[in-house]
């Protein structure tokens, strides 16, 4: 039998993600890091949770292990499995076992999404055991210093089917998140789209206008993620309504009266 190994080098984040903090995220982080503990992100879709997890690898320069979780994902998907090629048997480790095996940070993104039977398998590398149980091959893998876990999810997505166990969330270090404030949220979409102050800050008014209208039509408000979108696409001479329409209407809703309604407020905005 032969096995597969991760190459960490390319996990390496580089060069700096521009990241703005809201509060005392990064120094918390950094000591849960230092302390080994595992890391909860809860926040809304867009508000920069993947970012900071990105700038925060690049601080404590470590690879950063992504998985985007969904309702198929299994838990061979996280430990690893046995495939046959060339008439061999080859072991290829999972994201989550890569990331232990080699001192990574694994970042399990929106983890509700994932099957209920899957995320027992983190418990054990999310308390003082710091172990990956591989029954497969028969091996208990111990987490490194280096190795960190961490999970996101977002509240506002919660019912009875997806929602964060008890059992799950009170073994980690929770950091909530949320949009930033008017100034700061215009400053990122400057600096991440280099468009002007007026304009960044007319987006920002038009995304506090749609989230001032979840619960009344819309699940969730413009996220900043959506904001930078239509900057971008501003930046290359797309006229601001169609900008806002395209990377922000039709984003967050396919309700005709809702979509005209924003339609209005940007035209009213710009």
């Amino acid at each position: 039998m032969k096995s597969k190994a991760l190459k960490p080098e390319e996990h390496f984040i580089t060069e700096e993600p521009y990241y703005q903090p809201i509060g005392d995220e990064i120094r918390v982080f950094e000591s849960a890091y230092k302390q080994q503990l595992p890391v909860l992100l809860k926040g809304p879709t867009g508000c920069g949770k993947t970012r900071f997890m990105e700038h925060m690898a690049w601080r404590l320069k470590r690879p950063l292990i992504t998985v985007s979780c969904h309702d198929d994902l299994t838990a061979s998907d996280l430990v690893g499995r046995f495939l046959i090629t060339s008439g061999e048997t080859t072991w290829i480790d999972g994201p989550l076992a890569s990331a232990v095996r080699h001192g990574a940070i694994c970042y399990l993104d929106e983890i509700v999404e994932a099957r209920k039977d899957t995320t027992v398998v983190i418990h054990p590398l999310a308390d003082d055991r710091r172990i990956l149980p591989m029954e497969k091959v028969g091996e208990l893998l111990e987490a490194t210093p280096e190795f960190c876990l961490a999970i996101s999810y977002n509240p506002g997505y919660q019912s009875v089917m997806k929602d964060l166990k008890q059992s799950t969330r009170q073994r980690f270090v929770a950091l909530e998140f949320d949009y930033p404030g008017a100034n700061l949220e215009a400053e990122i979409v400057m600096k991440e789209a280099a468009i002007d102050a007026a304009t960044a800050t007319q987006l920002v008014k038009f995304a506090h206008m749609t989230r001032d209208l979840k619960g009344s039509g819309l699940d969730e408000g413009a996220s900043t993620r959506l904001l930078v979108h239509a900057a971008k696409l501003m930046h290359d001479d797309i006229s601001p309504v169609v900008a806002c329409q395209t990377a922000i209407a039709q984003a967050i809703t396919d309700d005709h009266d809702m979509l005209v309604a924003m339609n209005e407020l940007s035209s009213s905005l710009f």
